[in-house]
């Protein structure tokens, strides 16, 4: 575990507080200035940053998991994922309001899938990023 109150600990338990550094203070204004226009807006950091808290959360990712290979409706989701209808629930609805699920009611069912191939594809490189080091 790394120690003082700046360091901080990288996935896997690796100590980040060694990390290397710029020696000599400088700044390459004309690559600051590049990088700097191609930067989207902070609201939209915001709103990503916001989508990452929500995929810090180990339920949260296996529903998307299930839901990344089929729609499911509550009731089978709750069943792969082990927990109770109401929990999947409430997970679902934070996943909703964050467009990364969407639903389609089917009678007094509710069916549920990732909102698009953007969210598909998020998930899948995230875990074959993870899963490229084992």
């Amino acid at each position: 575990m790394p120690d003082g109150p700046d360091a901080v600990a990288a996935p896997g338990g690796a100590d980040l507080a060694d990390a290397p550094v710029c020696q000599q203070h400088c700044e390459h204004t004309e690559v600051i200035a590049r990088v700097r226009a191609r930067l989207a807006p902070d609201e939209d950091m915001a709103e990503l940053a916001a989508t990452f808290r929500l995929l810090g959360d180990r339920t949260r990712v296996r529903i998307l998991e299930a839901l990344a290979c089929d729609e499911l409706c509550v009731c089978d989701l709750a069943a792969v994922v082990g927990h109770s209808q109401s929990a999947v629930s409430h997970q679902l609805r934070l996943l909703r309001a964050a467009k990364l699920v969407r639903v389609r009611r089917d009678g007094k069912n509710a069916f549920y899938t990732l909102d698009d191939d953007h969210v598909r594809h998020l998930f899948r490189q995230a875990l074959d990023h993870v899963q490229e080091s084992r």
